[in-house]
Parts: C-alpha cells; structure tokens; sequence
C-alpha cells in the first residue's frame, strides 16, 4: 500500500507498507536544509499507545561509547536518512507516523511541528496474491541479541521461538496452505528438496483426513567419477520419507530429468478436481529453505494460473525425457510478447532454448525507473550486459557472493555507478577470491574495529551451498502503477530454461505485489549493504560512520548533490 506525500511547504514524507514493513521517505527544500539534523518519529499501531521509533546511531559527543546491544531513541537520536524503514510492523494493520524534523544543536535539539502520515500494511493473504519472506538475514543484530546466534533447539518444530523469528510467517504460512486442504480435495506437489519434517507431517496429515495428495520429487542419480549414484537431494528425500513413513504410493519419482527437477509447487484442487490455488517461489522444502537463506513462498488465487501449474504436472507425473517435455512446455506457456498482459503469465521448463534470457535482459532495457535483480549463482552474460548499459536508472543486484572477475568486468564495462551490487555477508567478515577470482569462502576481519560497537554474528548453519541469498526475482519500475514482477525457482540462467524442471510467475500491474517484493528486497539489500561497507570502511577515519551521527547537517548534502546513490536514490522516491 502507498500513501499519497504529505507535504508543508519545506519537507515531504511518503509511506509504502508490505506486510512485515514499512518504507518512509522524506524530502526536504533547499531552504529547509541548513541545520537540519534529521527526523524523530513517533509511530502508533492501530488503537494503542504511541512511541518512539529507536535506531543505534548516536551522538558521539553526547554518547561517546554506546554499548553493541543498546538502541536509542530517535527523539534524541534523530535518523539521518531520506529513507527509513521500520521493520517492526505487523500485517494488516492501521499505522500512525509522526515524522519531526529535528534542528538545534545536539545538547539542545529542536524539534518541530511533525508531518502525519498514515497507512494500513498488507494482510498476509489476499485476495488474488498472497506472498510470504522468511527473515533472511539469519547472521545478525537482532539473531545475536535474541538468540546468541545459536539456532532453534527443535528445527522441526515450528513453535520454537528461534524456528518462529526465523521463519516469520513462511513456514506458517505453507502448513496452513497444505493444512486448509478439505476432504475430499486434493494437492498436486512437485519438489526438488523434500526433506523437511513440518512439511512432510502436514502432507501426510492431508491424506488421513481424505485429501488426494500425489507428490513428483526428484529421484534421479549423477556421475560421480564415473559411477552413476543417486544425487544428494535423492538420498536425502528418500530418508527423511522413510523415517516419516511417507505413504510409497503417494510418491512419483522423477528421474528422467536432464539436470535438476527444481519446482517447489503445491496445486489444490477442489472436490470435482478443478484446480483453485497455487504455492510456488523459491523455497524448497527444506529446513534451509524455510529458516536460513533469504527466500519467498507466494501464492496465486485464480483458477486459471492453477489450472496451467496443474497441466504442468500432469506433464511431470510422467516422468518424461527433456526432449518429450520441451515442447509440450512451449505450447502450454508460450514465450511472452514484450508487452505482457496484465496480470500473471507463467512460464514452464525444460524449454527448447534459452531465448527468454533475451527476453528478460531486454525488460531490464526497458525499465524506465529502477531494476531489482537477485542471484543465487551469479548473473548471466546476457543479463549483466543489459545492466552494465549506461542508463540514468538505479540497478540493483543481490547476489549470494560477490560476482566473479569476468562478471563484474561485464557490470563495470562502462563505468556506470548506477548499478549497485549487494553480495550476502556476515558483519565482520569478507569474501577470499580464489585465483580464477571466485569468492569461495569467507574469514574473520582481524581487529575489526566495529566489534566495539556491535554484537559479534554467525550464521548458525555452518554448511551447505546457499546462506545469504536464494531468492529468484527480476523486477522493474516497482513505484510505478505498472510494475513488473517476476519470480519463482528459476536463476535467470540457461540450465534454469532448457534443462532444468522450473517454473516463474511473470507478473504485471499488481501494486499490492510489487509493495510486498520492494519492501522485503529492500529490507534484505540494506542488511548486507550496510555489512559490505563496514567490511570496507574498517579503518580507525571510517569505522565511527556505522554507529555514529554527523552533527552538523553534512549528512544533507550527498542526497541534493552530484550523482551518487543517495541522490539517485533521492530521484527514485521524489521525481523531479
């Protein structure tokens, strides 16, 4: 949801609401700038009582050694940003926020008459989407301070208070999808990763109370120096199913696959077999998928949409060869004009080429306002060269580490610093490039000056393959009233079109969608950009910039001045 901009002659506030959070922009006259010291905000939640909103940035003469687990008030404290996010909201609910600027000196701040704007956030389900983050960002502040950053006592229980904080309503969400099936009806499952227990107990708590449950899950074997062997994710699928007494009859195996049965869909059909709804996004059915890396389960209601994720199925059911299932994908979801229609297109793999990597670069082209991109693998050749084209947008790209040598020459081709790239990190370490200059591992920063001032992370999961970033989504103009989202299991790569069993939403027009994705991206993305430039700034000159505020208003000027981010950034919520 989107208010309209509050305004008083020298400063102008907008909100934009996802579910879990709420954006505030602020914009100030050229005449209100001299000795502004930032913003103090009040916020009430429905009928109850109002506070103030805390940051940990201080003073440093007032506050000379803040402690790494205190917060501050923003009425002594003000926050020194044209964008602020509280990320303590709560879906759908009516908020109040009272934005002051605040002048003065700091041992005798003035605060003036606030800027009032209201919201509501987005319920959790809709009526047509109802989209779902887990809280991603498992190496942090709030996870050392709550936690210790150790991980939930029970991963398999979902009312573990570290599974529920992880979790933030994702894993919630898909037992109530799988739980809210009738008898009588029945679900149609397609996985990659089936391993979860929460999962796989409400699937079978499905079949005993009459739902018609069928799952295709991956089954299929790999080279190993020479001998074919079942892949991990078979031999772990196949364990967790015996030790949970997984019904053999309910399962279809999928192994005629040409690389990975990547899908992590549920269709629901009603009582007469007509497909309702579907779940799909980028989270596999894993303890991974749901508690640790950053990911997004997303549910469309329209019959229509399920009917063809269901078609889709029924393809897969019969395990066929990739060349058999190629065409058959190209005709149920044909390549898209350039000009979607309003609404969802999907998009089904294995496919004949890997032509829509043109088709999704040539979007990005297309873009008149932002572009928001995530890489779990990286970015395609195609893709980063469409971004590395010198262009007056913001482009921003999360990835799960930093890109290669050959990719980010790609990105920097034409020196364009629009184009920000944003990898997964731990505060206090940094990424090790190997000698094809690939980041492979991460190590501790030695005497990293920020320890003084912050709670020491850790990523409580020490192994695996994705931690920070397994997020799909390629997304454009989201501020507009014609936005466009696309999202699913698919990585933007050639494998993900021609070889492997993917599905994507191709998504155009829904605001309620776009606010959700922005939100929760931006969220994510300022979580490792602040951690990639503390790793940078650590140095005795740079170190104070993370926990301290700038006294005077010289934190005004990169917003109004040149053509760095905070002034594009500026240009993005406040169009001149």
């Amino acid at each position: 949801m989107r208010s309209p901009i509050v305004e008083n002659g020298e400063f102008k506030v907008r909100a934009i609401a996802g579910t879990y959070a709420v954006m505030l922009c602020f914009d100030v006259a050229e005449g209100a700038r001299e000795g502004l010291l930032g913003f103090a905000i009040k916020r009430r939640a429905g009928a109850g009582s109002a506070r103030w909103l805390r940051g940990k940035k201080v003073f440093p003469s007032i506050e000379p050694n803040p402690v790494p687990s205190a917060q501050f008030s923003t009425w002594d404290y003000p926050v020194q940003s044209m964008l602020w996010a509280d990320y303590t909201a709560k879906p759908g609910t009516d908020y109040v926020f009272e934005v002051h600027p605040v002048y003065g000196q700091v041992d005798a701040l003035d605060h003036r008459d606030p800027l009032v704007v209201e919201i509501r956030t987005e319920e959790e389900w809709g009526e047509h989407h109802s989209v779902f983050f887990n809280r991603g960002a498992i190496a942090s502040q709030a996870f050392a301070s709550k936690f210790g950053n150790r991980g939930p006592e029970n991963v398999d229980d979902p009312e573990d208070p570290a599974t529920r904080w992880l979790s933030r309503g994702l894993l919630e969400a898909c037992l109530r999808y799988i739980d809210d099936a009738k008898p009588g009806e029945a679900l149609r499952v397609a996985a990659y990763e089936f391993t979860y227990p929460p999962v796989i107990k409400a699937l079978k708590r499905a079949i005993g109370r009459g739902v018609d449950v069928m799952v295709v899950h991956e089954a299929g074997t790999q080279k190993v120096k020479g001998v074919e062997q079942p892949t991990s994710a078979t031999t772990s699928a196949i364990n967790a199913l015996t030790k949970l007494h997984f019904p053999a009859d309910r399962l279809i195996k999928r192994i005629n696959r040409e690389n990975i049965p990547h899908n992590k869909f549920i269709v629901r059909l009603d009582d007469v077999g007509s497909a309702m709804s579907v779940w799909t996004g980028s989270t596999n059915f894993t303890e991974s998928g749901f508690l640790g890396q950053a990911n997004v389960g997303h549910v469309v209601h329209d019959p229509a949409v399920a009917a063809t994720f269901l078609a889709y199925w029924q393809q897969l059911s019969g395990d066929p060869l990739a060349d058999e299932l190629q065409p058959e994908l190209e005709t149920l979801t044909p390549d898209p004009e350039a000009a979607l229609p309003q609404g969802v297109t999907c998009l089904f793999s294995p496919r004949g080429s890997a032509r829509m990597l043109k088709w999704y670069a040539d979007r990005i082209r297309d873009a008149g306002q932002v572009v928001m991109f995530t890489g779990a693998f990286g970015v395609n050749e195609r893709l980063a060269s469409a971004f590395a084209e010198d262009r007056d947008i913001l482009r921003y790209i999360m990835l799960e580490k930093p890109p290669t040598r050959k990719t980010q020459a790609l990105l920097s081709a034409n020196h364009d610093r629009d184009i920000i790239v944003v990898p997964g990190q731990v505060l206090g370490e940094v990424w090790a490039l190997n000698d094809k200059g690939e980041a492979t591992l991460r190590r501790p920063i030695p005497g990293f000056k920020l320890e003084q001032w912050f709670l020491h992370e850790e990523l409580f999961r020490k192994r695996g393959n994705i931690f920070f970033v397994h997020l799909k989504v390629l997304m454009m103009d989201l501020l507009s009233d014609d936005p466009l989202v696309f999202t699913g299991s698919a990585n933007f790569s050639d494998a993900s079109l021609t070889s492997n069993d993917e599905n994507m939403l191709l998504i155009r027009g829904d605001t309620r969608v776009a606010d959700i994705y922005l939100t929760e991206y931006d969220r994510i993305l300022r979580h490792f950009y602040f951690r990639n430039i503390a790793a940078k700034d650590d140095d005795d000159a740079d170190a104070g910039k993370a926990i301290f505020l700038d006294e005077t208003d010289g934190w005004v000027k990169p917003y109004y001045r040149g053509t760095g981010l905070k002034a594009r950034r500026q240009k993005l919520f406040f169009a001149q």
